[in-house]
């Protein structure tokens, strides 16, 4: 149909503005094609791959006509998970299902993405668009899927379960708010009414749809400066199991939820009173105001949020390691 082709065309172009000289194929490629020989610089060369979703924020942003965050929250998941162990972002793919097809839903959850990929140097080289007509409930049904791939010297990969050490302090940068997690629990706590009321001089919905924050520049600046032990993105599963993955057995963390600033926390203390949810159900679901958490040694802390100062970072210490069996204790 000449009304496809025409959107695919589109699409192509929205993808082109994220490519580099790297990249071989187009979209009417049946596969992607990525130059790698280059990185021969490296000695030992590891590709570094995530794949997340959006879960049912979705639900949200569909019925808000907020397709964009869509994109956004898919890209920043992948490629938060991959700088977990110091992986630079090489490309990006999606996949993209729905009952019926509605190329203007689709261009804008693809700028979404596209916009995201160039910001962080990451080329969006391609994916799959699927139309399962029956299979989902309603006509504006959509669920996505990214795939990110980066790249690390082996020698540089970061693995806190090796790296981390007693007494190295835990540094935490802010989300910017609940991210992609937790949106089932809030589904079932907020009525539609309750998302369009206001919270902080706009609709409660709004900030619920914040996008998720990247940390792609704040970790490249670090890494070219200092020794990072451990990086936790904190997702589903809260600050609790994210930072679990990280302790070696033979140690614990100590984290101190009072050190998390009040302007981070206040959605989160909102959705606590408004569900009357305890606080370990909170700590279990949601970042609580953390996105990532950074694990340093103590003799390079001081320094280390001194460049986060300068980055325009508004970091703080929210704990540190102990000896114990790899758990985290909170405060």
């Amino acid at each position: 149909m000449k009304e496809n082709y025409i959107a695919i065309n589109k699409i192509s172009k929205i993808l082109k503005n994220t490519y580099n000289y790297k990249v071989l194929s187009t979209l009417e490629d049946f596969s992607a094609f990525y130059k790698i020989h280059e990185y021969i610089k490296y000695k030992k060369p590891i590709l570094v791959s995530g794949v997340d979703g959006v879960g049912t924020k979705l639900r949200l942003s569909l019925d808000y006509k907020k397709y964009d965050v869509i994109g956004k929250d898919c890209f920043a998941m992948c490629i938060n998970d991959i700088l977990c162990h110091g992986a630079t972002p090489l490309f990006f793919l999606d996949y993209l299902a729905c009952e019926k097809l509605d190329f203007n839903i689709i261009e804008k959850i693809i700028e979404g993405i596209s916009v995201s990929c160039k910001e962080n140097n990451t080329c969006f080289i391609g994916g799959e668009t699927a139309e399962m007509t029956g299979f989902y409930k309603r006509k504006n049904d959509y669920d996505i899927s990214g795939f990110c791939v980066g790249i690390v010297e082996e020698d540089n990969i970061i693995n806190g379960k090796k790296l981390i050490k007693e007494n190295d302090i835990l540094i935490g940068i802010p989300s910017s708010g609940v991210h992609s997690n937790g949106f089932s629990l809030i589904r079932k706590i907020f009525s539609k009414e309750d998302f369009r009321k206001d919270f902080k001089k706009k609709p409660l919905y709004e900030t619920l749809l914040n996008p998720t924050r990247i940390y792609y520049k704040i970790i490249y600046n670090l890494l070219k400066k200092f020794s990072i032990h451990g990086i936790a993105h904190i997702t589903g599963g809260g600050i609790l199991n994210n930072l679990c993955r990280i302790i070696p057995n033979n140690l614990s963390a100590i984290v101190k939820i009072d050190q998390i600033p009040i302007n981070f926390k206040s959605i989160f203390e909102f959705i606590q009173k408004k569900g009357n949810l305890s606080d370990e159900i909170m700590l279990n679901t949601f970042n609580m105001g953390v996105g990532i958490i950074i694990v340093v040694s103590s003799k390079e802390v001081n320094l280390i949020l001194d460049e986060l100062h300068l980055l325009r970072e508004s970091p703080f210490i929210i704990g540190n390691i102990v000896k114990g069996s790899k758990k985290v204790f909170f405060k």
